[in-house]
């Protein structure tokens, strides 16, 4: 299917600003579809989205609709469900969002859908294994937002440290989008020079820490993140629908652990075309496995 149209279920601030950061950059899409519980605030976010059509850099259709309208999509981007609390973890959220997902899956498949599912909603990397588990297409074709923003949030981290601009910064944070993640230092690298010879030991350990934790401060201070987000999801649709064969650490079915867990992955057309295989470091191994371990607890507490 390239009809090069998506869907965004949910239009709260996250699926609104997905919209709204598409509507700003020149990409693959050329019609987006709002749907959302709440049909008139889809309605509304359509209007207003439109409203700045003759002035956008680039023209997308843009209407609201119904999970019917999923039917000859490319993508459904999930950002629909309860939001996170300030003090709340994003597995506090599983309950809430677990049983919100499994009748929106189910109405998404009865329309016929084809495509790709792009969850993003927490906790993402459960609902991630949940869709693919919901829906029943092949897992190469469930895709979650993974450590994409985290690992955003750790290179713009670094590069402020080394006075250099974020792209030139190669680093992954791995794992849960959450509590658990950790950062890949043995591999992260500067135009071939390892951060781990240019950071100290102690600068390095509070990157870590303040990446894992910025959401919980943004929430603290603003009530909600949708900005930073929304900007990755629009990377992760542009690697999907131009077949750009990137590598971005997304979350997708790990046969291994049967868990879903941000990892580099290369992305294209077909969705996920493989996982890298990273030559981690000892205590690297072992973190990833405590990540691993603490999704798999949350998977087996979900009644299916």
């Amino acid at each position: 299917m390239d009809n090069h149209k998506i869907m965004i279920v949910g239009t709260g601030n996250v699926g609104a600003s997905i919209a709204f950061a598409i509507l700003n950059q020149r990409t693959a899409i050329n019609e987006i579809i709002l749907t959302d519980i709440i049909a008139h605030d889809a309605e509304g976010e359509a209007m207003d989205l439109k409203d700045a059509l003759a002035v956008a850099p680039s023209y997308v259709k843009i209407k609201n609709g119904t999970y019917k309208d999923a039917k000859d999509c490319d993508v459904v981007v999930i950002t629909a469900g309860a939001n996170q609390k300030p003090g709340e973890s994003r597995m506090d959220l599983l309950e809430k969002n677990a049983n919100i997902l499994k009748g929106m899956i189910e109405q998404i498949m009865d329309s016929g859908f084809n495509g790709i599912f792009l969850v993003v909603t927490n906790p993402m990397d459960v609902l991630t294994y949940l869709t693919y588990k919901y829906s029943g297409l092949p897992a190469e074709r469930v895709i979650g937002s993974g450590t994409v923003l985290d690992s955003a949030r750790l290179r713009t981290r670094i590069a402020s440290y080394l006075d250099v601009n974020p792209k030139s910064v190669h680093a992954y944070q791995i794992g849960e989008h959450g509590d658990t993640e950790l950062t890949v230092w043995s591999l992260a690298d500067l135009g071939g020079q390892k951060v781990n010879d240019l950071l100290k030991k102690d600068v390095r350990n509070g990157i870590s820490d303040f990446v894992k934790n910025e959401a919980y401060d943004i929430i603290e201070k603003k009530g909600a993140t949708y900005y930073g987000i929304a900007t990755c999801v629009v990377q992760i649709l542009n690697c999907i629908l131009n077949d750009e064969m990137r590598v971005l650490p997304v979350s997708s079915y790990d046969q291994f652990s049967e868990t879903s867990f941000g990892w580099p992955t290369v992305v294209g057309r077909r969705g996920i075309i493989r996982r890298l295989d990273l030559p981690l470091s000892e205590h690297e191994g072992v973190e990833l496995q405590k990540s691993i371990n603490a999704l798999q607890k949350a998977i087996k507490s979900v009644k299916f």
